[in-house]
Order: C-alpha cells, then sequence, then structure tokens
C-alpha cells in the first residue's frame, strides 16, 4: 500500500515580486516584449492578469448581464515566471529585492539602480 502524502499549500509563504498596480514586461510567451497594467495576482495559481495582454474569446449566452450574448474579448492568466517588474527610472524590465528599513518596514527595491519602488 503507498502511503497518502498531504499536499501542502506553500503559496502563501512566497515573495511575489508583483503586485496589482505594478506595469509589468512581459519576459517570455506570445505577447513576450510588450508591457502592461497588473489587474490582478492570483497567488494560489502564481499567476497574474495583465491588461490589455494575452486576450482570448470567449463564446458566452445571453444573460441579464449581456443581453445579447456573443463573443467576448477578456485577458487570460500569464504566469509570474513570465512578468518581469518595469522600472519607470531605468527604462526597462528590472529584478526585484526585498529589504528591511530601520523602520521595521519591508519594501521592494530595484537590483539594477538599487532604489525602492513605490507602487
Amino acid at each position: 500500500m503507498g502511503l497518502k502524502v498531504k499536499k501542502k499549500n506553500n503559496f502563501r509563504s512566497r515573495k511575489y515580486n508583483v503586485k496589482k498596480g505594478d506595469t509589468v514586461y512581459v519576459v517570455a510567451g506570445k505577447e513576450k516584449g510588450k508591457t502592461g497594467k497588473v489587474i490582478k495576482v492570483l497567488k494560489k495559481d502564481n499567476v497574474a492578469l495583465v491588461e490589455k495582454l494575452n486576450i482570448v474569446k470567449r463564446h458566452s449566452k445571453a444573460s441579464q448581464k449581456n443581453p445579447t450574448g456573443g463573443i467576448i474579448e477578456k485577458e487570460s492568466p500569464i504566469h509570474l515566471s513570465n512578468l518581469m517588474l518595469n522600472d519607470q527610472a531605468s527604462g526597462g524590465p528590472v529584478r526585484i529585492g526585498h529589504k528591511m528599513l530601520d523602520s521595521g518596514e519591508k519594501v521592494r527595491y530595484s537590483k539594477k539602480t538599487g532604489e525602492e519602488i513605490t507602487s
């Protein structure tokens, strides 16, 4: 008989480099080289929705919300490993680090310039 192993949900203990409202650069995939604003981060699935990127078409039935039905275009999630924060100061994608300030506050900083990132 095999042992039953309980699957751990480690998504809460990870540090995520992108947050809602950040401008990100897409590193890989069909949208490679494009930038957009993060709408939502789904931590459980390690994906993010980026505004006007990775658009898919979905067929929908008529409903009260959408009385005519038809084909709807919406954003599809992009994996977090394919996104990098786009820094306006340096003008391109940057790697992110985390550090604690003297006040005890945890902040993100750009590893390229060393400056703190404010969302």
